[in-house]
């Protein structure tokens, strides 16, 4: 019995943590979505918001079977869990194998999609400040370099555009000195006059799917430690699902043995045995 409460608490403190985490994500990405401008076109691909909203969402479902099943014994809920989590499970292997031997696809792919998100960069605040982050934190600038900023309506280097940031890269791309203790948002204006010679002085000029290829590969123990750690906690929450599944069949399967037993005890009680003696 003991065994069993182990068990059953256990996935329920895992699974009750991500549903947690899952209503978190969910009530930020509607936060977002409610701030920002109504006017801004929605799309799964280039839109934070709505992204967090979708994946905590199916989590939130998810998590809550787990919760549900595992704290009230119901195979059904259960077994909706298990599915869910096992299907999630061969998407994720099946993701990596078309990633390792699809490679040349799933890059060019990439690319599309990020050039598709600085097409729209001013448009949607959440994604802006996704790219800046991103910018930041891998200290590059644009895509595959920091011209590919001219294909933005804003940053387009051309002499039709009106915009004062034409020919200019976001103040993301520009290389920050120790020192500098006020931002300057102006920094970028004009670098994509430059050769990539003189612009490497005051902005970064290598492209940020090259920049953050570069970092998975350096950092590949720390990735596949990443990955592997959320399949292994996939494949534990399916295991204890599933040990507690089997653990309440058995339950169910002795109460139906001993009600079948006392019901055919009772029968037999109906009838005297032959040449019973009796007291008077």
């Amino acid at each position: 019995m003991r065994g069993y409460r182990g068990v059953k608490y256990t996935l329920f403190i895992f699974c009750y943590f991500f549903w947690v985490v899952s209503a978190i994500l969910t009530a930020v990405g509607i936060y977002a979505k409610i701030a920002r401008e109504k006017d801004v076109v929605d799309t799964l691909t280039v839109d934070p918001a709505l992204l967090l909203i979708v994946v905590g969402s199916v989590m939130f479902l998810i998590t809550f079977l787990g919760c549900f099943g595992a704290l009230r014994n119901t195979i059904c809920l259960l077994k909706m869990f298990v599915g869910l989590l096992v299907a999630i499970l061969l998407l994720q292997i099946a993701a990596a194998f078309v990633g390792y031997f699809f490679t040349d696809t799933v890059m060019e792919r990439t690319e599309r999609l990020m050039m598709k998100a600085i097409e729209r960069y001013r448009e949607d605040q959440d994604l802006e400040n996704a790219i800046d982050f991103i910018q930041k934190k891998f200290q590059c600038c644009g895509v595959e370099s920091y011209k590919n900023w001219s294909r933005n309506a804003y940053f387009e280097c051309s002499d039709t555009n009106p915009s004062l940031e034409a020919c200019g890269v976001p103040f993301s791309c520009c290389i920050r000195l120790q020192n500098q203790t006020v931002l300057n948002t102006m920094c970028g204006y004009g670098m994509q006059q430059l050769e990539e010679k003189l612009a490497r002085q005051d902005i970064f000029t290598i492209g940020c799917l090259d920049k953050i290829v570069w970092w998975a590969k350096h950092n590949l123990l720390l990735v596949a430690g990443l990955t592997a750690g959320l399949l292994l906690l996939e494949v534990c929450m399916i295991a204890l699902a599933a040990v507690q599944i089997c653990w309440i069949k058995n339950v169910l399967q002795r109460q139906e043995r001993k009600a079948a037993q006392s019901k055919s005890q009772r029968k037999e009680s109906l009838w005297f045995p032959p040449f019973a003696e009796f007291d008077d």
